[in-house]
């Protein structure tokens, strides 16, 4: 097959294990940089140039769009989408899953478990929004925040009512989460490939921290998660409409609960932490499922 990766950075460890998995493979693989690619938006014969040239033809599209592209990197994987190239993630779940109060909503009407969360857009409902989410501690987390940056744990409610309003008169879009305590400063994160959970790993926050992220000094352990936290992780990814997904759940008092679900989960920490060749076992999900032409939105949305 011949794989096309989105990418910013090619010596990004993600990127780099998927491009040596895919070749180990017998695959032909390139890595474009998404904000490179430029498009011929036509009905009869839509194509993506690249760097000055014509786009050679792809069987499938392995998506590695970052945060702070994701609307661009959306737009050209929707293009691929539309010359029939499979993608891996197709770009209708991806927004879905970046939209962290649409992701929230969605996940909510499935039943799936969440943290008690409020949003609001007038300081005049601060109050009422706190005594909603159960009070202080709270967690305030901002709408565009990624890598746990944007992420405030208000310790009071004074602390709250400031940072919320603050916020707000900044004009920034926040969520107000219950605080797990029970958590501990850990999370679970489920790996998910098609419909199963393939690796799980537990990220503990360093001292002081309640934020667990790797980049933030969080460590990494592999964890035997529960038939329920399989479960969660698995709708949750199908909730979303992704292929492959990293969940992020908490364990609570009443059972897991769904933090982020991430679609473009990085292999590093948790092939570091479990041993497991979870590249391998994309490029195999890639050879099961992907065929010209199969992908369910064909650019729509």
């Amino acid at each position: 097959m011949k794989i096309a990766i989105l990418s910013r950075n090619s010596k990004l460890y993600s990127t780099q294990r998927l491009v040596e998995a895919a070749r180990e493979r017998g695959h032909d693989v390139k890595v474009l940089d998404v904000l490179r690619c430029y498009m011929n938006i036509t009905s009869h014969r839509p194509g993506i140039h690249y760097k000055g040239e014509d786009l050679e033809k792809f069987d499938a599209v392995i998506p590695r769009i970052g945060a702070s592209v994701t609307f661009y990197g959306t737009a050209v994987l929707r293009q691929f989408e539309m010359m029939g190239v499979y993608p891996l993630n197709e770009s209708v779940a991806i927004s879905r899953a970046r939209d962290k109060l649409r992701a929230l909503q969605l996940l909510s009407r499935k039943g799936i478990g969440l943290p008690i969360t409020g949003f609001a857009n007038k300081p005049d409902d601060i109050d009422d929004l706190i005594d909603m989410v159960g009070g202080a501690p709270l967690v305030i987390k901002l709408l565009q925040g990624t890598q746990g940056i944007g992420v405030v744990l208000a310790e009071n409610r004074q602390a709250a009512e400031s940072v919320i309003e603050s916020f707000l008169g900044l004009k920034a879009s926040v969520l107000v989460q219950e605080y797990i305590r029970e958590a501990g400063g850990a999370d679970i994160r489920a790996f998910v490939i098609g419909d199963k959970v393939v690796a799980a790993m537990k990220r503990q926050a360093r001292a002081g921290e309640f934020r667990s992220n790797l980049h933030r000094g969080g460590t990494a352990s592999v964890i035997r998660i529960t038939p329920e936290e399989r479960s969660t992780a698995v709708r949750a990814a199908k909730t979303m409409g992704l292929n492959v997904a990293g969940v992020d759940m908490l364990r609570s008092n009443h059972g897991p609960v769904v933090m982020e679900v991430n679609s473009s989960p990085g292999l590093e920490g948790i092939e570091g932490a479990t041993g497991k060749d979870l590249a391998g076992q994309i490029i195999q999900f890639i050879e099961s499922h992907g065929a010209q032409g199969k992908t369910r939105t064909r650019g729509k949305g």
